[in-house]
């Protein structure tokens, strides 16, 4: 008579999920010792990395990017698989240009150098934030009016002294006191009105903050923090980048998802699964079936189809959000585990922070064919747009832009000549934009284009790169484009109202700590209890449990590869 199976139940079939099946159905001896079932609510596996098409060309619904090809899992399984290769066109294939053009509300060109300047600014802000050396080169103030490094670390030092001063500091207010200590250095003589477009008047200080605000909201989609005022800054200095470029996937980022399931058994992943329920035994004294060993293990899971199953260990991978709504429905009897997560658990669940990021994509509508300046309009070439949206008075303010694009920091081709633009949205913005209809966000972002005056962009191009000479302080007039740009085709994501996800992925909240992600990673029971409670119930993986690398695909990986790790050390193999 054969040795009973532990039955290993993975919740989730995105990144950790998978790399947890991976890792146990393919190390010696497992086929003796396990189970392995990944359960998956949704109808396809992947979670939150979703390749698609869009007119053609293949995009990114949700992880686009490898965050640092050294030492990633990922750039090695994309190398082995070649996936780094494709003759079909992908996202960001080119990388970002070195040289994008910068426009201000009401269709001012802003000179690169002023936006460098801003730029060397923020990144070194944030890089003292992150305990890195200042990247600016020069020792000395250049003919460009950029500050020294020496200046720059003088300015983070006194915007950290002065944050400080409160017990729990956010990015936010960091880099606001690191802006305006900046501003205390200048002097008033460079803050006089030095672009006038019509009713537009730009000092430099409302448009370098402008510009500042552009770098703050890049950092909400990069963090999905979307009020940088709840990042906390103390976590900052513990997150780890992976070394080297970063890039995308050619044949996309589902090419890896891919390969890690087509190594796993026929039947262990099973889609359209949702669990409603998990129940385990927290002790010993209050049993929940009257036999561990008769029932299959101590771990019940329920599923929305009114099926059932027993396991030994279930490794739980859903994402922060959908574990934050548990912890919400708790209150009202319901919530996903039974009995609920101790104290600990929850208080660390809610804490956490969870942001929602979405992408838009707009296919750029043929234009009848007309001559402008000698060019002819039918096919322009997009360049790659910042947008600098007016940060402090009305008066600069184009009144139809709606809302939700007004921290919009650009608007690009997804590589060079392509029709189809990308655009990210963080915040409550992002999650305006999942219930919008396709032609009001067509209409919304032609209406944004207009405000900036610039909607010829062959034109604008063509202008912009013979461009030698601008007004004071280095800002040309407007250009007004004329017609409207028009999109025939929209899709975006929507993370933020998907109930397998609620979101995007996790960040450091004021009020919490990386010690919080410590304590969402640790299984339950949470320590070993003598007598009759197994150990190793409940396993917790997904970019939200890895303390040094939370919000990437690669924390995710980890997460997965550890959970799995921790049962095959459990079993002695």
């Amino acid at each position: 008579m054969g040795v009973k199976k532990a039955r290993i139940v993975i919740v989730g079939g995105g990144m950790a999920g998978l790399v947890a099946a991976n890792k146990l159905c393919t190390s010696a001896r497992s086929g003796e010792l396990f189970e392995v079932v990944v359960v998956e609510g949704g109808n396809r596996i992947g979670g939150r990395i979703h390749t698609s098409e869009f007119m053609g060309d293949r995009i990114e619904m949700g992880a686009t990017w490898i965050h640092g090809i050294g030492g990633s899992p990922l750039y090695r399984i994309a190398q082995e698989i070649g996936a780094l290769h494709s003759p079909q066109p992908w996202e960001r294939m080119d990388s970002f240009p070195e040289k994008p053009i910068t426009v201000a509300e009401g269709g001012l060109l802003v000179d690169p150098s002023l936006v460098e300047s801003i730029s060397e600014l923020y990144l070194n802000l944030m890089d003292f934030a992150k305990g890195k050396p200042l990247h600016h080169d020069n020792d000395d103030e250049d003919n460009s009016g950029h500050c020294s490094r020496q200046e720059h670390y003088d300015i983070a030092n006194e915007a950290a002294a002065a944050t400080t001063e409160v017990e729990d500091v956010s990015v936010g207010s960091f880099l606001r006191r690191g802006l305006n200590a900046y501003w205390a250095s200048r002097t008033n003589s460079e803050n006089a009105d030095f672009c006038s477009n019509g009713s537009n008047k730009w000092s430099r200080e409302s448009l370098e903050k402008a510009i500042f605000a552009m770098h703050e909201n890049t950092e909400r989609t990069y963090t999905s923090a979307g009020d940088l005022f709840n990042l906390s800054f103390n976590a900052e200095r513990e997150y780890e980048l992976l070394p080297d470029e970063e890039i995308t996937i050619a044949r996309g980022y589902s090419s890896v998802i891919e390969a890690l399931a087509s190594v796993l058994p026929p039947g262990v992943i099973r889609l359209r699964q949702k669990v409603k329920k998990i129940e385990w035994l927290p002790d010993a004294t209050k049993p929940r079936w009257s036999s561990v060993e008769d029932h299959g293990g101590p771990v019940k899971l329920y599923f929305e189809d009114g099926s059932s199953m027993f396991a030994n260990h279930a490794i739980v991978t859903v994402s922060l959000g959908v574990l934050k709504a548990g912890i919400r429905e708790e209150a009202s009897g319901g919530g996903l585990f039974d009995p609920q997560l101790p104290c600990f658990k929850r208080d660390a669940i809610s804490r956490l922070g969870f942001g929602v990021v979405n992408k838009l994509f707009l296919h750029l509508a043929d234009k009848d064919e007309d001559e402008v300046d000698g060019m002819t309009s039918c096919s322009p070439e997009f360049p790659f747009l910042q947008l600098v949206f007016d940060q402090s008075s009305k008066s600069l303010r184009q009144g139809k832009i709606p809302w939700w694009m007004r921290r919009t920091v650009s608007l690009c081709p997804i590589y060079k000549k392509s029709r189809v633009l990308l655009s990210w949205l963080a915040g409550e913005e992002a999650l305006e934009l999942e219930s919008l209809k396709e032609e009001d966000i067509s209409k919304g972002v032609s209406t944004t284009l207009a405000g900036f005056n610039a909607t010829d962009w062959l034109l604008l191009r063509h202008r912009y790169d013979s461009l030698h000479h601008h007004n004071l302080n280095g800002v040309s007039n407007g250009i007004d484009g004329g017609s409207r740009l028009k999109f025939d085709k929209v899709l975006k994501s929507r993370w933020g109202r998907d109930p397998l996800f609620l979101g995007s992925y996790s960040y450091v909240a004021v009020g919490s700590s990386s010690d919080d992600l410590d304590s969402l990673a640790e299984p339950l029971p949470r320590a070993p209890i003598e007598g009759e409670v197994p150990p190793l119930q409940i396993l917790f993986a997904g970019e939200a449990t890895d303390r040094t690398h939370y919000s990437t695909t690669h924390g995710a990986y980890f997460s997965g590869l550890r959970e799995a790790n921790r049962l095959l050390q459990h079993y002695c193999c």
